[in-house]
């Protein structure tokens, strides 16, 4: 089935389970004389408020991302792990301080075990059932999603002979991708090989490739750079055969598929309930910078518009997530016009279309402000990579075939890269950014855009912009 059939199929499966949990526990509490509501359809009303509160949960932690080779254990396990969670926070909501001191073990309370128990086994049941439907229909052909292997030779094929043998884990093997350059045809097993990896992003799109399964020899980084930079603008799987050297020394962490260890390349980068709370807060910071500090903008624009002739704001195309072009949107701090004098040029210290007022909000980096507004449309991140313009984007991918992974999240105001090097100048400074960026890419986490945040507003005090 494909993700959009999975993802319905779970939504109505939970509908139900967590809809019938509650109304045979509604049953349960009534025949012992517990429950005040005997009506159907007020029972009913009951349920479905509970049931949006299990639906945020379930969403905020995650149990609807679509795992192809998710096992039927790790699946039940997860439900285990919300359902507990979801129930300890039910039991916080309803308590009642006095009551509960005062008699910790009533019996109407204890009914929240029973609930607990109802919710792991029927909605658990539910999800194994379908993930078994799901399995048997794979093992007999139906839903596999199209897969190419990037690799021509033993290891190639070995991945080839378990992927046949392993049905259920979901691909179906439709080409090779030779990594030789002097390597045109060939077949293995009736399985041909489709082009070279210079021809990947076109094949994927005429094929509607759906995985990439790379089988490349040891010290093959170049062309797994190559193969990287074809996927990119395709929503592909990529997954690789560790190197068993690098696997003994501890230098990789695989996952077993089916017994088999794949690394998955450019995975998901945070967590749902991270993403979440990452986006909550930089809605939150934006309305608390442009609201809370208005009195102080207005007063910028003011020292704007008698500085120098021009408009308070400056828009510029730059390069958004997924390769989506936006506006972003600054406090001016050039001459107007400058950049018709002197085309795209980096940016520089002692830039002469720089105007005193821009000098000091570049300073202090507060021509970056009205961004908030970019990331309140969802263009913008307040932590990320910074966005490039289309210009350097295409200069800098051509020099770095990584460079496009950074358009995989939202761009940022500031970010990893902006608190530990200068403003680019040339291609040649991009490298080291990259680096950074990378870094950032790698280890995610709400942790680390905190300390981003920290530094960013030391940079800002101390003046140390540009």
């Amino acid at each position: 089935m494909s993700k959009t059939t999975e993802k319905i199929l779970l939504f109505g499966l939970d509908f139900l389970t967590i809809n019938l949990t509650f109304l045979l526990w509604s049953k349960v509490r009534q025949l012992m004389h517990l429950y005040s509501e005997t009506s159907f359809s007020g029972s009913m009303v009951l349920s479905l408020i509970v049931y949006g509160f299990w639906l945020i949960l379930f969403l905020f932690f995650g149990l609807y991302r679509v795992f192809f080779t998710k096992s039927r254990v790790d699946e039940f396990i997860d439900v285990v792990k919300i359902v507990t969670i979801g129930v300890f926070i039910i039991f916080v909501i309803t308590m009642d301080i006095q009551q509960d001191v005062s008699q910790p073990f009533k019996t109407s309370r204890l009914m929240i075990v029973t609930y607990w128990v109802m919710m792991v086994f029927i909605v658990g049941f539910g999800r194994i059932l379908l993930r078994t439907i799901h399995r048997k229909l794979l093992e007999i052909g139906i839903g596999l999603r199209k897969t190419l292997i990037v690799g021509w030779g033993k290891r190639a094929y070995e991945l080839f002979d378990w992927v046949t043998m392993s049905k259920a884990i979901g691909y179906q093997i439709v080409g090779f991708i030779t990594p030789a350059e002097n390597k045109r045809k060939g077949t293995y097993k009736g399985i041909p090989v489709k082009g070279k990896l210079d021809q990947l992003y076109r094949i994927i799109k005429k094929e509607n490739i759906q995985d990439i399964l790379i089988a490349l020899p040891r010290h093959s980084e170049k062309k797994l750079e190559q193969v990287i930079a074809q996927c990119n603008g395709t929503q592909v799987g990529i997954k690789i055969v560790p190197d068993h050297y690098d696997i003994i020394i501890g230098q990789v962490r695989t996952n077993q598929i089916y017994g088999y260890p794949l690394i998955e390349i450019l995975p998901q980068l945070m967590g749902p309930w991270e993403r979440v709370i990452k986006r909550c807060g930089d809605i939150a910071m934006s309305f608390i910078m442009l609201i809370g500090f208005l009195p102080f903008w207005l007063l910028l624009t003011a020292v704007i518009l008698i500085d120098s002739r021009g408009p308070v704001f400056y828009t510029q195309k730059r390069v958004g997530k997924d390769g989506k072009i936006f506006s972003v949107i600054k406090f001016r701090s050039m001459v107007q016009g400058a950049e018709k004098i002197s085309g795209p040029v980096w940016a520089s210290e002692n830039d002469t279309r720089i105007t005193r007022v821009g000098r000091f909000l570049r300073k202090c980096r507060l021509d970056e402000i009205p961004q908030m507004i970019n990331v309140l449309k969802g263009d913008m991140a307040l932590i990320g990579p910074r966005p490039e313009r289309p210009y350097f984007v295409e200069q800098l991918k051509k020099h770095y075939p990584l460079y496009s992974r950074r358009l995989r999240v939202r761009p940022g105001i500031t970010g990893w890269a902006q608190i530990k090097g200068d403003y680019d100048q040339s291609v040649e400074d991009v490298k080291q950014k990259l680096e950074y960026d990378l870094f950032y890419l790698e280890n995610m986490s709400l942790r680390l855009d905190l300390k981003i945040l920290i530094n960013t507003a030391i940079v800002m005090l101390r003046g140390k912009g540009q």
